[in-house]
């Protein structure tokens, strides 16, 4: 898992907002448009960034559709120093 969060996190593309999105999840889980609101960024690119995000296993999703709420994979959350490592560096 320490991989997969280094190379969604900052290898490639996109990796500042899934740390932006990642830690105010962490904070209080939220639905996509909740996010899009708090980070102001397009809806859409939220969207997409939780996507790979699921796709990675970095977070869950409860609930369906429009209203599911997002919130850190137990995985992610087992790992959540080297999470705080690459805050870390990109602060």
């Amino acid at each position: 898992m320490e991989a997969v969060l280094w190379y969604v996190l900052t290898g490639t593309r996109g990796g500042e907002n899934r740390v932006r999105i990642l830690k105010t999840l962490e904070e209080q889980p939220r639905n996509a448009n909740q996010l899009a609101e708090a980070l102001e960024l397009d809806y859409k690119t939220v969207r997409h960034h939780l996507d790979v995000l699921l796709d990675n296993d970095v977070v869950q999703r409860s609930g369906d559709d429009y209203g599911a709420v997002y919130l850190p994979s137990a995985r992610c959350r087992a790992n959540w120093e080297t999470v705080e490592t690459i805050v870390e560096k990109l602060d």
